[in-house]
Parts: C-alpha cells; structure tokens; sequence
C-alpha cells in the first residue's frame, strides 16, 4: 500500500520515471489512469496538452493523482509499471461487447487495449469512417497531422468518439475488435526480450542527441529535428490519366503501402543530394523506434553506416553482422537468431550512405545462407535483393548519381530528399537560435539574400549560415553568392576561432590564412586520397602519413567517427564529404606538388565508374608530401564522379577572380596559380563545347532540342562558381538550340542560378524545359534575369506557389519573348490569379497559359477571365485538375465566346455541371477560332450533352470534343448523333468511361464512327 506521505517523499524519482523515456511512455500512463477511471475527462484535457514540457506534465499529473488521495497514488505507481512492461496484459476479450449498449464507456475502459490495436491500422479505420460518414474530411485531416505519431493519432480518433454522439464510439468498438492483434514475444523467449531491450537502449543514446557537422555540441534531435521534403518517386511516362504532382510524406509514411516500384522487393531507397539530410532523417527514424513513438511493427532496428562498413575486411555472415556490429545479445544468441530468422518482417536495417560504398552494386553472386560467411560486400548485395532475410525491411539512402537501374530492379519504394522548404529553413533557424530577435534577423538577411536563401534549402548549408551568423550579421559587404563563397566563409570562421583573441577582428586575411597554410595542405591531400581512394573514414596511420598531427586536427575539420570494428581506435572523418570535396579543390589550388595540367581530369566528361583500381586498393597509407604528378592524376581518374564533380566545382570558385588574390598571398610563385586558372577555364570552355556538339541536328520542319546530359548541370554550376561573364559568353556562343529540356535533373534554388548566369548570354530566345524539379519560389526568383531570352518556360511539379508565379509575372511583363507559360502540378491557388490576368490583358502576343492541377477556383477564373477579355493572342489555355466549377467554368465561357484566337481549351476535372455546360454551349455558338474542348472527368450528364449538341449545332470550328467520364448514357448519345448530322467539321467526340451497354457502344458506333467509344 502506498501512503501519500511515501507518494511525496518519492516525488522526484517518479517525475524521473514519467520524463525518462518519451511522450509516448507518458501518454501510456494516462491511458491506465483514464481507463481505471483514475483520471475524469477533463483531467485527461489538461494533461495531453501537445508542444508543453514532459516534465511540466508530469509534474501536474502528480499534483491531480495527489488530489485523489491514496488510491489514485496506488493506482498511479500501477499505470507506470503497466507502460514500462516489456509485453501487455492480455485482453480482456470476454468483458469487450462490441455490441454494448455503452460504447463510449467500453472505449474508455480498453483504451490501452485499443490504442494497440488501432495502431497500425488508424489510416484504413479513418478512411472507413469517414466513408461512412461518423467524421468529416476537416476532422481527418485534424487527426492525420504530420506532427503526431501513429499512437497518438490512434488517441485523437478515441477522443473524437468520446465527444460525438453520432455512432462513432459503437463503429470503433465493433470495427477494432476485428483488427489483428499485434505480435507479442511470448514469455519464454526471455532471451529475445532482453535483446530488444538491449537494442533499443544502445539505438536510443546512439540517435538521441544530434552532433552537429563540426562535432563541438550535442543537440537534441527531438528539437531540432526539422522535417524535410520528401517525395515519392512516381514512374513517369506510362498509361493513364496524367499524373498529379510527386506526393510529399511524412517520416511516419516511409513505409506506405502506395506507388511501389517492386511489389515483392523489401528495400526503400531515400536519395538526396549531399548535405539533403538524409543521416538525419535515419536517425530521426531511429529515435521514434527506440523511443516508442513510431515504426512499432518492428521489434528490432539494425542501423549500419556503408561508410563504416566498407572498412571491414573479414568476411561477414548475417549473424556476425548484426550481433558483432550492431548489438551483441549477452544471452541467448542462437535463440535470438533463430527469431530473427523466423520473423523477418519485424525486422528493420537501415544502410546509409551507399554513395560512400566503394563497391559497385552487383546481383552476378548469389549467397542465400545467414550462416556462411562472405565479403561485406556480398553480403549488403544479398540482403537488398531478399536472397537473405527476405521480408525484413531494407532503408538504403544514397546521392541519386550512384544508384544504377541494376539496383533499382530491386527497390519496392523511391522516395526523393529534396532539403527544407522555405518554411523549413525559418523554423530551423529558429531551433537553432532562440534569443529573443536573433532568428528573425536571419530570416530577414536570408529574404534580402535570394542567392543563399536558395543554398540554405540544404540542411548543410543552412548549419552553415547558422554557425556564422555573427559574420553574416556584421560584414559590411555582400552576402556569400556561391558555394565557395559559404565555405570560405565558415574556414574563416574556423580559423577565428582557434587563433589568438586579438586576431579575431582581421578576417579572413592572407596572414591568417597564410599562417595556417601547412595545416590546410595536410588537410587537403589526405582529402584527395580519400577522393581518390573511396576512404571516408580515416586510421591514425593514414593521419601520420598525410602529416595530419594534434594541431591540425583542432582546427575542428575532421571529427570522431564511431569505429567499425569493435574494440579499435575510433577513426576520424571530415565534418560532411562536401568538406573533404573542398578541401581536396584547396589542395589542387595551392599545392606546389600539383601542375596544372593535372587539372584536366577534374573537367572531363567521364562517366561514372570510372577504373576499378580504386574499389580494388586496400587502405594503404598515403603517400609523402612529395607526390608525384601522376600520382595526383591517379587519384583524379578514380574518384567517384559526383565527388569530382564537387571538387571540380570548388576549385573553379577558389581560382575566380574574386578569391585568387586571397590564395596568391599564400601562394610562392602566383604564375603557378594563374597557369592552374587558365587550366581550369580552358578546360571547362572545352568540356561545354564537347557537350553543345553532342546535340543530334534537328529533324526537318522542327527546331533543334536539347536535352542535358548529366554533366551540363555540373559543368554551368562549375561556371558559376568562376563568376567569370566573358566566359559564360563563350560557352554559350556554340548553343544553337531552340529547346534546352532539362526534367529529372535535380535542379534547385542554385542550380537556378547557375543556369542563368549562363542562359542571359544567349543570342536567340530559347524553350526552357524545367519540369519534375525543385524549383521552388526561390528558384523561380534565381531564374529571372535569364527570362528575357525564354520563349517558353515549363515548370511543371516544382513546387512553386503564388509568391513566386507572381514575381515571375512581374518581371515576365517585360520580357517580349516570353509566349508560354506551363505550371501544372504546382501550389498555385486563386491568390495568383490577378497577376496572370495582368499578364494576358497586357501582353497581345502571349500564346499559351496550362495551369493544370493547381488549387483554382471559380473565385480565380473569374479573375482570370478578366484577363482573357483583353487578350487577343492566346491559343492555349490548360486548366485541368482545378477546382472551377460551374460559376468558374460560367466566367470563362463568356470571356471566350468573341476570342478569335483560342485554339484549345482544357477543363478536365473542374466538377462543372449542366450549368456550366449550357455557358459551354453559347460559347461554341459564337466562338469560331476553338478547335478542341476537353471536359473530361466533370459532372456533365445527359443534360449537359444536350446542351453542348445545340451548341454544336451552330459552331464551324470545333474539330475535337472530349467528354469521357461525364456519366452520359444512350439518350445524351443520341442527341449528339443528332447534332453531329448538321456539323461536318468535327472530326472526333470521345465518349469513352460513360455509361453504355455493350450493345449500344456496338450501334452508337456504327451510326458515327466520330464517335469514339
């Protein structure tokens, strides 16, 4: 029995107990208490209040039980113990009436039952009930908020049931009683539970805290995590309607059960670029496992760095891979294995960093037995295709460019990191600096600054930013334009802080930099041995043979790795393999070993794989400082492509104008460093011209296209870094195409403002193509001072909303080239509408406008109609996918009726009726110039056909109409027919998706073969 006197004596330690594990362990008491009717109603309002301090509730959770007198104190102790249990209690199956007279009291009384079961399953058990009508579509989306987990939307739903009266409580108690119960341990396999408890222990202190890149402070991930964007990959190309815009998800839906690739494969693949936050977002993944918040269908969670991997020697079997280099089961082990083994589909690996794996993904071996050993990299191969532990679940993260269609064969979903959204990069700003004013001020540097705005929609850039605000704040001049700018920049602020005080105040001079120009080198060549060597990870004998000693490692550049054989040193690792990239362009830039000539590797044009004497090289010492230049070469011609690509970009930034006379301070001969200079532009001049004279001719009749190789993106971002505008000039001067297509190439914030430092040089306008990227509203403002030189720009699925179409528009009002605008699949809403009236009403040669599946409605087509009024130019208008309706369709036809030069028209999908179809029809009657109307997907019915036949009736200029899907039966056929007797100058009426028997499709279609069936 417990007293409330030893209740308060023990007050702390319980306030340990409630705060020690996570917000999940602690809802779990309230569950207890609310169930044995402990706590009423409103004390469970007052407790599960979101966002407050863990240790905050606690505190009131004891104060209320306190209240309750000794038994609730009894009772509280119990509901501890009870979430802290390894395995439930059973159900109580005979007391659970899905029939009771009492439903919202039975929920109440199960809830911890309950919330287990429904866990997995809250998405199909909203779904139904909404079906059903016991919630609404605005209550759904408040229970499916990105910000809770599986749990606690599984507690949201239970809530809602306690407060309506409409059957919901009933429908839960039935429904959930018929879901699975999920798998416990039972008790005799004591073994595994000490095991899972064991590793969920070691995975919670190894995922709790963040470091950040330079390893000088733990962060706790819980708050600072910042959720980044990411997509799934949608197969493009294939039959169908088209498709809506790449899904954005939630961490909790990484193992959604939609648009796989592979149904029977078991890997999710999350590429990135460097710097996207694709380790974060593992360890994110981890911590919710380990915590109890999230991922609990799987009982265990094996988290394997490849970086760390590769450095194994030994062979490996499934066995010592996951005990000797992840967890070792102190008893047990041939039990535990044997579960495993036995239950693979609730066990979950995550492999991160596959680009830094010097192996080259192959399925030429197989290897099927979880006991046999075999190499590190045989082994990783087998488990990605199932060939071992089939059915467990696989996470491999990766940069795109080393994943190869091989690999992909064996990938079940593709989802795609694409950085912070603008939002994104506030928030963090805002975890990471919470004096009071410090993060807005920032936030303001950043909106003045579009350039790095746009660097900092990469996690690693942003950390960057937010480690050198004091010097972003107080510099006088410009903000960092490049990336090479933003990584001088936080070398400075390295360099500061390791030198004397009264340093401080000079910059990043010559004599600063000169006086810690050996470290640097030191620092440099074992960067580009480890380029060109696959190594990421660095012994203590490969450190002496760089020269790397004590000093140079407390400049803060190179940290602690975890080891990856247990027992040994740990190793150390550059901050993030961007760092290693630009210390590696230092090193070519400054070094006497290295002659220019070498340079010419770093702007080939190679493509990936390279030789394979890298991947086949063990970790050898680095050679002496007096290396040879071919060895140098050597190096160049294995590294792994993308990491070339980074260092190629790096040296270009360094050896520009703006920053050789920084080096040429620290450097003995200066015609040393200009040969290397005028290596480096003859090269990249080269490298694009090869590229531009790759391009096929163009075909009879149409205009020469484009579509970039790989390398173009690198090589324009190479260009960029140099900021030299003459020769951006010249390597523009070769580019005679009418249409440059750059879709699927990763295209960001600064990518954009590479390509037009570049474009602006053109001498005749261009069809810029850049859909299925990441533009964003950033971007868009990175792109305009190229948009005089666009005759048609394509931004399909980038994201872009109404504050970047509108910027867009603003400075497309004076550019006379500019005839086509196609934004589909973006963010775009009534709020853009005025501007793109503004655009037509002043524009009389544009010609084409697709605003497909946007969030338009009737409110914006109204507004945009007004533009059309005044426009007398337009040909194309795609509005397929919005939200117009009647009265939008209603604005829309009557701006239309008297325009002589619309060609085509697009209403798929936009919910219009009868209504609209009879404002359709009068428009038909007086326009003369439109040739094709689609209005699949909408609501028209017999009634509206009808209308739409008189309007045929009249009209001498429509040759296709477009009616799938509108629930037309044989009657609105028939009139048609009638319709089309007295019109001669249609030529196809689809009517495909309607509702016809076999038999009349069989006569319909004999009657008129315009018909299309």
């Amino acid at each position: 029995m417990c007293t409330q006197e030893a209740f308060r004596a023990q007050r702390s330690q319980l306030v340990g107990l409630l705060v020690s594990g996570s917000l999940e362990g602690f809802e779990s008491v309230l569950d207890w208490l609310l169930s044995w009717e402990v706590l009423s109603w409103e004390d469970y309002e007052g407790l599960s209040l979101l966002g407050q301090p863990l240790s905050h509730l606690a505190r009131r959770l004891l104060d209320t039980v306190w209240n309750k007198g000794a038994w609730g104190c009894e009772q509280l102790i119990a509901a501890v113990q009870e979430a802290r249990a390894e395995s439930p209690p059973p159900e109580q199956h005979g007391h659970w009436d899905p029939h009771s007279p009492h439903p919202t009291r039975d929920l109440q009384c199960h809830r911890p039952a309950m919330v287990r079961r429904l866990y997995s399953h809250v998405e199909g058990v909203l779904d139904l009930a909404r079906v059903q009508g016991f919630i609404s579509p605005y209550e759904c989306d408040e229970i499916r908020l990105p910000i809770l987990t599986s749990s606690q939307r599984a507690r949201r739903l239970l809530d809602l049931a306690t407060v309506k009266a409409n059957g919901l409580a009933a429908f839960l108690l039935q429904h959930v009683r018929e879901l699975p119960v999920p798998l416990t341990l039972s008790v005799q396999d004591a073994a595994c539970k000490k095991y899972m408890s064991k590793l969920r222990t070691t995975v919670l202190a190894q995922s709790r805290f963040l470091s950040s890149y330079d390893g000088s402070e733990n962060l706790c991930l819980e708050e600072i995590y910042t959720e980044n964007v990411l997509e799934i990959r949608t197969e493009v190309g294939m039959a169908g309607p088209p498709p809506k815009s790449a899904a954005t998800l939630g961490l909790e839906e990484l193992f959604s059960t939609r648009s796989h690739l592979n149904e029977d494969a078991d890997t999710v693949l999350v590429v990135g670029e460097a710097g996207s936050g694709k380790s974060t977002l593992l360890q994110r993944l981890h911590l919710l496992w380990a915590a109890g918040q999230d991922f609990q269908e799987f009982l265990f969670v094996f988290p394997f760095s490849c970086r760390q991997l590769q450095r194994v020697a030994k062979l490996l079997s499934v066995r010592t891979l996951l005990f000797e280099h992840c967890c070792w089961p102190d008893v047990g082990q041939q039990d535990v294995f044997q579960f495993l083994l036995d239950h693979p589909d609730r066990v979950l690996l995550t492999f991160d960093g596959f680009d830094e794996f010097r192996f080259r993904f192959t399925d030429h071996e197989r290897h099927c037995s979880p006991t046999e050993p075999t190499s590190v990299q045989n082994l990783l191969f087998n488990l990605l295709q199932g060939n071992l532990l089939k059915n467990a679940r696989k996470v491999l993260s990766s940069r795109p460019d080393a994943v190869s269609p091989l690999l992909r064969k064996y990938v079940r979903v593709e989802l795609r990191l694409r950085g912070f959204s603008e939002a994104g990069i506030e928030l963090f700003l805002r975890r990471r600096h919470r004096e009071p004013g410090l993060a807005d001020r920032l936030v303001r540097l950043l909106r003045a600054a579009s350039t790095l705005h746009g660097l900092c929609q990469l996690p690693v850039f942003a950390w960057m930013v937010s480690r050198c605000h004091r010097e972003l704040l107080l510099q006088g001049g410009g903000s960092p334009k490049t990336t090479t700018d933003l990584y001088l920049l936080i070398l400075r602020h390295f360099l500061l802080h390791a030198a004397l005080p009264d340093a401080a105040p000079r910059g990043l001079g010559p004599g600063l930099l000169r006086g810690r120009l050996p470290t640097l080198l030191h620092l440099g060549l074992l960067a580009l041995w480890g380029l060109g060597s696959s190594c990421y990870v660095f012994s203590d004998g490969q450190l002496r043979a760089a020269q790397v000693d004590g000093e140079d490692i407390s400049l803060g550049f190179l940290v602690r790795a975890k080891a990856a054989v247990p027992g040994s040193a740990p190793p150390l690792e550059f901050l993030h393999v961007t760092f290693q990239c630009f210390f590696a362009a230092f090193y070519l830039a400054l070094s006497a070993d290295v002659k220019p000539s070498s340079l010419r590797h770093l702007f080939s044009c190679r493509q990936s794989g390279g030789r394979p004497l890298a991947r086949l090289l063990p970790t050898l010492c680095v050679r002496g400082s007096r290396r040879q230049e071919s060895s140098v070469e050597a190096l160049l011609r294995e590294a792994e492509l993308h990491n070339l690509q980074m260092t190629a970009a790096f040296l270009a930034g360094l050896l520009s104008r703006e920053h050789r006379g920084l080096l040429a301070e620290c450097q003995a001969s200066e015609k040393a460093l200009l040969r290397r200079h005028a290596c480096a532009r003859r090269c990249l001049a080269r490298s694009l011209h090869k590229h531009f004279h790759s391009i096929p001719p163009a075909l009879p009749g149409e205009a020469k296209s484009m579509h970039a190789l790989p390398s173009f993106v690198w090589l324009i971002r190479s260009l960029y870094e140099m900021q030299e505008e003459r020769l951006a000039q010249r390597a523009v001067r070769g580019l005679n195409v009418g249409h440059l297509k750059l879709t699927f190439c990763g295209m960001g914030a600064a990518e954009c403002a590479a390509l037009a430092f570049v474009l602006r040089h053109l001498r005749r306008p261009v069809a810029l193509q850049l859909d299925h990227n990441s533009v964003g509203d950033i971007g868009v403002e990175q792109l305009l001072p190229c948009l005089g030189v666009c005759k048609a720009l394509y931004l399909r699925d980038n994201n872009i909303s109404d504050r970047g179409l509108c910027k867009l528009v603003e400075h497309a009002l004076r550019c006379e080239e500019l005839q086509k605008l196609a934004l589909f699949n973006n963010k775009l809403t009534d709020g853009c509408a005025k501007a793109l009236a503004t655009l037509l009403g002043s524009r009389q040669n544009f010609l084409a406008l697709r605003l497909g599946n946007n969030h338009i409605t009737a409110e914006g087509a109204q507004v945009l109609a007004q533009g059309l009024r005044a426009n007398t130019s337009l040909q194309f208008l795609g509005f397929w996918g919005n939200k117009v309706g009647d009265k939008g369709a209603q604005a829309l036809a009557e701006a239309l009726g008297g325009h002589q030069s619309l060609r085509w028209l697009s209403l798929v999908g936009n919910s219009i009726g009868s209504v609209g179809a009879r404002a359709l029809a009068l428009m038909l009657e007086k326009n003369v110039a439109l040739e094709e109307l689609c209005l699949e997907e909408n609501r028209l019915q017999d009634e509206g056909v009808c209308s739409l036949a008189e309007g045929l009736k009249r009209n001498s200029s429509l040759k296709v109409l477009k009616l799938s899907n509108n629930g037309v039966t044989y009657l609105g056929a028939e009139v048609l027919l009638q319709a089309l007797e007295k019109n001669d100058t249609i030529l196809e009426v689809w009517l495909r998706g309607n509702t016809f028997l076999p038999e009349e499709m069989e006569e319909l279609s004999h009657r008129d073969s315009r018909l299309l069936l």
